[in-house]
């Protein structure tokens, strides 16, 4: 089966680009960052570095942004609790380079919330309790880089990229939220050329994708989540042939997670 116009219509909406020169497009983005930093007048800018290689090379546009602007760039580092693949944050961090790094353990922010807003007698559904503290973690963690770059006077990079927002795997006003998105429009395979270009270690480009918000499920994969590869799901951003199967799952994905793309809905037309 030959590419179908849902294809095409959802790529476009997501600003896919089929074919892609990691080198031009490295530059690209950190001209795009440089120019939007200097436009808006901002001090530099923040970004969460998890260890994964979606923020990884956000983190590394974002220092070489900054550097080209005499601007500052802040990383911080935002674990609950003690994290397990620390080791791969703090390799991310050598390889970024950032200007100031900032840790913040969200851990004591979430745990009484999550506990204050929990109904007595705890969920039915211990998976669904899980799963909302897992938004909680999501969303503290753009609270603190926030209130980082709102004491600086700087902008929250974030690190959403196409395959996951065809899937709408983000938390909406968590790490969905943020001023800027220099990763939009790429692949997951695009982010990882992006990433082997600019020199990130093999170990975090390569690393298996996890967002390890649940604690019943920690490290679940994000393919796991999904129910379909990111090698399946950026050959259908990119026009390729995938499975019925797949298409079907993908399609269903985006198609449920549209308010996580949309503006918050009005009884008016807006934008």
């Amino acid at each position: 089966m030959s590419q179908t116009p849902r294809q095409q219509e959802i790529a476009r909406a997501l600003g896919v680009v089929p074919d892609l020169d990691p080198a031009a497009e490295a530059e690209r983005r950190i001209a795009f960052l440089a120019d939007y930093l200097t436009g808006a007048g901002a001090s530099g800018y923040v970004l969460g570095i998890s260890g994964g290689v979606d923020s990884t090379v956000a983190g590394k546009l974002a220092q070489l942004a900054c550097e080209r602007t005499g601007k500052r760039f802040t990383a911080m580092r935002l674990p609950h609790g003690v994290q397990a693949d620390e080791d791969d944050a703090r390799a991310a961090l050598d390889f970024i380079g950032p200007d100031e790094v900032l840790t913040v353990d969200i851990k004591p922010a979430v745990e009484p919330l999550h506990a204050a807003t929990t109904p007595t007698g705890g969920y039915t559904d211990r998976g669904q309790g899980d799963f909302v503290k897992g938004n909680i973690k999501a969303r503290m963690r753009m609270v603190a880089q926030y209130a980082v770059a709102g004491r600086l006077g700087a902008l929250v990079i974030g690190t959403d990229q196409a395959a996951e927002a065809l899937m709408g795997f983000f938390t909406k006003h968590g790490d969905g939220a943020a001023d800027v998105t220099p990763l939009a429009g790429l692949t997951k395979g695009q982010v990882k050329e992006v990433g082997s270009h600019l020199g990130a270690p093999d170990e975090l480009v390569q690393k298996v994708p996890t967002a390890d918000l649940e604690e019943d499920r920690p490290a679940l994969p994000d393919e796991t989540a999904y129910g379909v590869t990111y090698a399946e799901i950026d050959t259908y951003l990119t026009g390729g042939e995938v499975s019925e199967e797949a298409r079907a799952i993908i399609e269903a994905a985006y198609d449920r997670t549209a308010h996580k793309r949309a503006l918050p809905a009005a009884p008016v037309e807006l934008g």
